[in-house]
C-alpha cells in the first residue's frame, strides 16, 4: 500500500500550474471521436483515468494518437462510425468515464459491457441506467452497479427516443449521459435539472455544430447530423488547484500563491464563492478564454477565514471540492455549516464518513449528518493534531489532508493514495515545489 508523510510546513510559495482539467479531458477524446475529421487536444490531462476513456476509444475502432503527454490527436469516424469493442471496456476507477460512456453506447448498432476496479464496482449506476430505459435504452446493472451491460436497440428494430427527464438531483454526469445518448435520438431530448451543474457538455457540443437550446436549469439538444473537429485547449483543473487555494489561504507566504491557467467555468467555482464569503483573499488575474471556457490567473493571499453556513444553491456548483472545504474549515474561526450534501456518500468513497473519520483521528471538532458536516475551526496555532489516518484509496481525501499538515502540530500519515494517480498525476512533486513537505512511500502487503 501506498502512503504519504506529510510533515508540518512553514509556507507556501512562488507559482505552480495545476494539470489539465479531467472533466473536459474526457469528454474531448469521447466527442472528438465522433466528430468528423481530425481534432487535436492540448493540454489533456494524462491521469489514469483520462486514459481509460481514450483506450475505451481505441478499442471502439477510433484511432488516437498522444506524440506528447498532454497533446492528443483524435481521428473522428463520425457519429455512426464507432464498432464494436473485441472485450468490455475497462473504465478503472473513472466514474465520469463510466458514467458518460454508458449514455455514448446506449444507441450504438452494437452491444458494449463496462467494467471498472473494485472501488468504481460500488458506485450506483442506476441514476443513469433509469432516465435511459427511459429513452428505449437496453441498459442492465448488476445489482445496481457495475459491470454494465448495454444490449443494441437497432439490432432489435429499434431506436432511442428523445425524452423529457426532470433530474432528481443535479448532477453533470448523469445530464452529459443523456445528452451523449440524445446525439442518437429521433427526436430532441431535454434535461431539466434542480440546481445548476456542470455545463462542459454543452460548451463542447455547442463549438462541435450542435443545436443547443439552454436556459439556466434546462438543456434541449437537437438531434444532428454531424459533429464538426475543433483545436481544443484543456484548462488548468478547478478541482485540482483547490487543494492549493486552500493551501494559499492557511499557508501562503507574504507574496502569496500564484496558479496559472486555471479554469474558471462558473459552474464549477462554487468552491470559490464560499471560501470568499468566509474572507478569502483570492485574485483573479488576466481572464481570458481557452476555446469555449474561461480561464484566469489565482493569486491566493494567507487569509483570516470564518465560518460560514454554506448555501445550497454553492453545494452542486463545489461537490468535487468539499474535501478541501472540511480542511479550510477546520482552520477558520466559528463554525462551518455543510448540509444538502447527501451527494458526497456516494462518489470514489462516502466522503463524509472518511473525512469525518481523518478529521476526528487529527481532533478536529466536528458533527456528522446524513447529508454533510458541522465543523469548529482553531484559527491560531495548530489546527490539526498529527497521526495516521486511511483515505480510503479516495484521491481527493488523500490531497486534502495533505494539505492540512501546513497547520498541523505533527506529522500525519495518509495510507492508501496510489489513486491520486487517478486524477493528478504529479501532485507530490508540485506540493513539494509549493513548499509543503511530502514523502511518498509504500509498505508491503502482507
Amino acid at each position: 500500500m501506498r502512503y504519504y508523510d506529510a510533515l508540518p510546513a512553514a509556507q507556501v510559495s512562488g507559482a505552480i500550474t495545476v494539470p489539465g482539467d479531467k472533466s473536459i479531458s474526457h469528454r474531448s477524446v469521447m466527442l472528438s471521436s465522433l466528430c468528423e475529421g481530425r481534432s487535436e487536444i492540448n493540454g489533456f490531462l494524462p491521469s489514469e483515468d483520462c486514459l481509460a476513456s481514450m483506450r475505451a476509444m481505441r478499442a471502439l475502432g477510433v484511432e488516437v494518437q498522444q506524440p506528447q503527454p498532454t497533446r492528443v490527436i483524435v481521428n473522428g469516424v463520425g457519429l455512426h462510425g464507432l464498432k464494436a469493442a473485441a472485450t468490455a471496456l475497462d473504465m478503472g476507477n473513472a466514474g465520469t468515464a463510466m458514467r458518460l460512456f454508458t449514455g455514448l453506447l446506449a444507441g450504438q448498432s452494437f452491444d458494449s459491457t463496462l467494467v471498472g476496479d473494485a472501488s468504481l464496482s460500488k458506485r450506483p449506476m442506476e441514476r443513469v441506467a433509469q432516465p435511459l430505459r427511459l429513452m428505449g435504452a437496453d441498459v442492465r446493472t448488476t445489482g445496481g452497479t457495475p459491470p454494465v451491460l448495454i444490449s443494441s436497440v437497432a439490432k432489435q428494430g429499434a431506436t432511442l427516443h428523445g425524452i423529457e427527464y426532470p433530474m432528481p438531483v443535479a448532477s453533470a454526469q448523469v445530464k452529459s449521459a443523456l445528452l451523449l445518448a440524445g446525439l442518437f435520438a429521433d427526436s430532441p431530448t431535454t434535461v431539466i435539472e434542480p440546481a445548476i451543474s456542470r455545463d462542459h457538455s454543452e460548451r463542447m457540443l455547442s463549438a462541435m455544430g450542435v443545436r443547443l437550446r439552454q436556459s439556466p436549469l434546462r438543456v434541449e439538444l437537437e438531434p444532428p447530423s454531424r459533429l464538426t473537429a475543433q483545436q481544443l485547449l484543456v484548462p488548468g483543473d478547478f478541482s485540482s488547484a483547490a487543494f492549493f487555494i486552500v493551501a494559499g489561504l492557511v499557508g501562503a507566504g507574504p507574496g502569496g500563491l500564484l496558479i496559472r491557467n486555471v479554469g474558471m467555468n462558473p459552474t464549477r467555482t462554487g468552491l470559490m464563492d464560499i471560501l470568499r464569503s468566509m474572507g478569502a483573499q483570492i485574485q483573479i488575474q488576466e481572464p481570458r478564454s481557452a476555446g469555449s471556457e474561461p480561464v484566469a490567473d489565482l493569486l491566493v493571499h494567507r487569509s483570516a477565514l470564518h465560518g460560514v453556513r454554506v448555501p445550497p444553491t454553492l453545494v452542486p456548483l463545489a461537490i468535487d471540492e468539499f474535501p478541501a472545504l472540511f480542511v479550510a474549515a477546520a482552520c477558520a474561526s466559528g463554525e462551518t455549516l455543510i448540509s444538502g450534501a447527501e451527494e458526497l456518500r456516494v462518489k470514489e468513497s462516502d466522503r463524509i464518513a472518511v473525512m469525518s473519520e481523518g478529521l476526528r483521528g487529527l481532533a478536529v471538532d466536528h458533527d456528522v449528518f446524513l447529508d454533510g458536516m458541522s465543523i469548529r475551526g482553531r484559527p491560531e496555532g495548530p489546527a490539526f493534531a498529527g497521526g495516521s489516518l486511511d483515505s480510503h484509496g479516495d484521491h481527493r481525501i488523500a490531497m486534502s489532508f495533505a494539505i492540512a499538515s501546513l497547520r498541523a502540530a505533527a506529522p500525519i500519515r495518509i495510507g492508501d493514495v496510489a489513486n491520486v494517480a487517478t486524477s493528478f498525476p504529479g501532485f507530490v512533486a508540485l506540493a513539494c515545489s509549493a513548499g509543503l513537505g511530502l514523502v511518498e512511500s509504500s509498505i508491503a502487503s502482507a
